[in-house]
């Protein structure tokens, strides 16, 4: 893992008709953020001026054409492109789409290359992503793919994490996918990311049921007690996981049984992020787990209804930053215990 004297963040600037851009230059004009990291931004200076322009944020950025030219202290642009766009704030439009991808893409290729230590992406519309190059639900998925790893979308507060069991999958898909198989590595992915990336020793995991009250023993179904219960006895028996479920999803988090664990794991997207959100909306943060690279990003999408006017609070892109940093230094701190372990003599 590379190590500076200041992380490097890659920044994708996602859907440049939504607000990400207004969250990522709201969030450095306090110039104070550039004691803790060095941004580097992907993207080009015509859409940066023009997004400066209309909202009126005067923030001083360092336009570069090699990474080799990132400056510490200053906000750094790296030109990615030339082209003349057709921004419209609010909009769904596929060739906006192609260039949020295009900063994906270079941001994630600096990443893999070890330019950048950590990465924080802008909201995309899926929408206007999808493509012949970007066939993905989501920067879960995409980066599932181009980083070493199985990924775990994982939502993050002070107070709560919350993993997926299964990601950007219709909820008429959901009971076919999920399995014994999937279930354990789930599990497994939480529970190292839980012990690496935050430093918690024997993490305690909670897993929440398939159906309405875990099936009430079959008279709801009996995915619950035929797949998910004889998973977790599994997972515990033979690899010694604190795993414990199937939970009742309706009332675990209005009971805060949330708080005795250190995570939890939902069946599927909105069973997990529904109550996450209604908790931690505007500071969570949307990190995917289990790869070999840092990657961050803010709980909120595009905001299409108030882009462009200066509204977007960037509360949870800062956190999704300040989150970036701090698993980078605790995952550091854990690749150099384990790999000073001393070997014992026979």
């Amino acid at each position: 893992m590379t190590l500076r004297k200041k992380i490097r963040v890659g920044i994708s600037i996602g859907d440049l008709n939504g607000v990400g851009l207004e969250v990522v230059l709201k969030t450095f004009r306090d110039k104070r953020m550039l004691e803790f990291c060095t941004p580097v931004l992907f993207g080009s200076s015509k859409a940066l001026s023009y997004h400066k322009k209309i909202l009126d944020l005067n923030v001083p950025v360092f336009t570069i054409n090699n990474l080799d030219k990132i400056a510490d202290n200053k906000i750094n642009l790296m030109q990615s492109w030339e082209d003349e766009l057709n921004i419209e704030f609010g909009q769904a439009s596929k060739e906006i789409g192609s260039f949020a991808f295009r900063s994906l893409q270079a941001a994630t290729t600096a990443l893999k290359d070890g330019q950048v230590d950590v990465l924080v992406t802008a909201p995309i519309n899926k929408d206007s992503i999808y493509n012949e190059d970007f066939k993905f639900p989501g920067h879960t998925e995409y980066l599932g793919v181009e980083l070493e790893g199985d990924a775990l979308m994982l939502l993050v507060c002070e107070e709560l994490r919350v993993g997926l069991i299964t990601g950007h999958v219709p909820i008429s898909e959901v009971s076919n996918i999920i399995d014994e198989e999937l279930i354990s590595r789930k599990v497994s992915l939480m529970n190292t990311s839980l012990k690496k990336d935050f430093g918690i020793d024997r993490p305690k995991i909670a897993v929440l049921g398939i159906n309405p009250h875990c099936g009430d023993k079959g008279v709801i179904g009996n995915d619950d007690e035929n797949i998910v219960r004889p998973a977790l006895e599994k997972i515990n028996k033979e690899q010694g996981i604190l795993v414990y479920g199937p939970y009742a999803a309706d009332g675990f988090f209005g009971s805060r049984a949330y708080e005795n664990f250190d995570g939890v794991l939902a069946m599927y997207h909105d069973q997990g992020l529904a109550p996450f959100k209604t908790i931690a909306f505007g500071t969570g943060v949307n990190f995917t787990a289990g790869l070999n690279k840092i990657r961050t990003s803010p709980d909120h999408g595009t905001g299409f209804d108030i882009a462009g006017k200066g509204l977007a609070d960037e509360s949870s892109f800062k956190a999704a930053l300040f989150k970036a940093l701090e698993l980078f230094a605790n995952r550091s701190n854990y690749e150099e215990i384990t790999s000073n372990v001393l070997k014992t003599k026979r």
